[in-house]
């Protein structure tokens, strides 16, 4: 069945996220994933809200692909995590995923994901975000240890995947499940009909 669209070609995942594009295909969207051409500052040193950044960076994302594909619409997402109004990115090795799970011990925090929806030829631009709150227990010395020596935390911000053995330890107390594993589809595909695109077959929602 043929994507309902406003051109008939597949839309542009501005994202190297092997979880975005497993979420996006199964809800039905057909896509090219492109890795965006944007190194995401320090969120250390963001002076505005968690919600501001992850707006920011996925506009950022999706705009920095623009050029090489100015008449297709593009997709740029960015998950943060916020303990209070501090922004917690991704690990930059082991050590650090050990004291960013430490700072989340027992906390409710919330798991922010921006999205933007791009089209470089009519410059409509539309930017949203989904927020999901969580509650962490705390890991003894042992599940730590064998959490890190997995390697879930790369590249996952909170240094947590609640996809893989992340759900043992993490309780989502509001919002939506696919939102912590890094795209919030019901918001997604909500925006993608604004600009006429529909999934080619019914994927699962939030």
């Amino acid at each position: 069945m043929k994507m309902m669209a406003t051109h008939d070609k597949p839309i542009i995942l501005a994202s190297q996220s092997p979880r975005r594009s497993v979420l996006l295909r199964e809800a039905g969207i057909a896509f090219e994933a492109v890795p965006p051409k944007y190194d995401e500052p320090d969120p250390a040193g963001w002076k505005s809200s968690p919600h501001n950044y992850a707006d920011s960076i996925s506009d950022a994302k999706a705009r920095s692909v623009a050029d090489d594909y100015p008449d297709r619409i593009i997709l740029g997402a960015d998950t943060v995590v916020a303990l209070g109004s501090e922004i917690i990115g991704k690990p930059a090795d082991r050590d650090d995923a050990r004291t960013i799970l430490r700072k989340l011990f027992g906390s409710t925090h919330q798991v922010i994901t921006g999205v933007t929806i791009y089209q470089s030829a009519t410059q409509r631009c539309i930017t949203r975000h989904a927020v999901t709150t969580a509650t962490m227990r705390a890991m003894s010395n042992e599940e730590l240890d064998a959490y890190l020596a997995g390697g879930e935390w790369k590249n996952k911000a909170g240094a947590y995947g609640i996809q893989d053995s992340g759900d043992t330890f993490v309780t989502i107390v509001e919002g939506g499940f696919s939102n912590v594993v890094g795209l919030p589809v019901a918001l997604v595909l909500d925006m993608l009909a604004e600009f006429g695109i529909r999934p080619n077959r019914a994927g699962e929602r939030d």
